[in-house]
């Protein structure tokens, strides 16, 4: 049997499980049900953190601009320079694609001469090449929004504040961008400067919460619509706000605790067989030769990894939970 008939039956049974776990992962009743009693539960709650947190779910879900929206609306350049821009780095879309294709003209090359095997070389060239820098940006995208998201509560509270003791919302706001440190700060005087340039509240914030992409910002924006809508006490259904989205990062943190023996088991798990390969390979490279020439073992070889690509996306969804 040729390489080729073996990886068309490959893709065949890839296609197969691919299409089986579409048609079997369906909404589930259960969670159906119990997600319906516990908007039940918050409408009728007696609680005001509970309103306030059902109000802002239901608003999000109401108001969430689409998908291609948030990644640039126009095109995928255009989505590029946004995920570009929310690192928080100076980097641009030419820089970005000189790294990516001098990395994996590198990659191929050092894999061409330790191997021979041109295929192999191509392909690890493209997939490093394409792959690291994604994740790179990506690793930076999250300790940005992470950072944002641990100071935000404490610059609505400075919102709050300085509305009690009378300021407007908007100086409120260049309030904020010059005394909170990090991405808030710098969020907010691009908000601030949009306001100064004849944009309205509205539209600036939302400009914001579009390009972040965070939960706890489209309800800070949502709470000012609603307010200005209906009328009522900003700052106090800003602190609620604020307390709301502390208990959201206790229970992200608490999640994190919780769900990091599983982590570390599939670090360890998956990475074994990679290391255990390089070092064996290190000592005798005659001894797994054959995984780089032979027909055979090289569909095992990756058989081998699309399984364990298998298993660490569903060990991935497992400790994956909704807040």
């Amino acid at each position: 049997m040729s390489i080729l008939q073996l990886l068309l039956i490959a893709v065949g049974l890839m296609s197969f499980m691919v299409l089986g776990y579409l048609a079997l992962n369906g909404p589930s009743p259960t969670k159906e049900g119990a997600r319906r009693l516990q908007a039940v539960r918050f409408r009728h709650s007696d609680s005001t953190d509970a309103r306030v947190e059902a109000q802002l779910k239901k608003a999000v879900a109401a108001r969430k601009p689409k998908m291609h929206h948030i990644a640039g609306s126009e095109s995928r350049m255009a989505a590029l320079g946004l995920r570009l821009h929310r690192t928080g780095k100076d980097w641009t879309i030419p820089q970005y694609f000189y790294a990516s294709g001098g990395l994996a003209v590198f990659i191929a090359v050092i894999v061409f001469l330790k191997t021979g095997a041109p295929a192999m070389a191509l392909g690890a060239g493209l997939l490093i090449g394409a792959g690291l820098p994604h994740m790179v940006v990506g690793f930076f995208i999250k300790r940005r929004s992470n950072s944002f998201t641990s100071k935000f509560p404490d610059a609505i509270e400075l919102l709050v504040r300085g509305l009690r003791s009378g300021l407007p919302v908007t100086e409120t706001l260049g309030v904020v961008a010059t005394e909170v440190p990090g991405p808030v700060g710098e969020e907010f005087k691009m908000v601030n400067d949009r306001i100064k340039i004849g944009k309205t509240m509205e539209d600036a914030l939302q400009d914001s919460a579009d390009r972040l992409n965070t939960a706890e910002f489209s309800f800070f924006v949502i709470t000012l619509a609603i307010q200005r809508e209906t009328g009522g006490n900003l700052a106090e259904t800003l602190s609620n706000l604020a307390d709301v989205l502390r208990k959201r990062a206790q229970m992200k943190l608490k999640i994190k605790a919780m769900s990091s023996e599983s982590k570390a088991s599939a670090y360890i798990v998956g990475s074994l067989p990679f290391i255990v390969f390089a070092m064996i390979y290190s000592i005798n490279p005659e001894y797994l030769g054959g995984f780089f020439t032979d027909d055979r073992l090289i569909v095992i070889g990756l058989g081998g990894a699309v399984w364990m690509s298998m298993g660490a996306f569903i060990m991935a969804k497992m400790v994956s939970f909704e807040i």
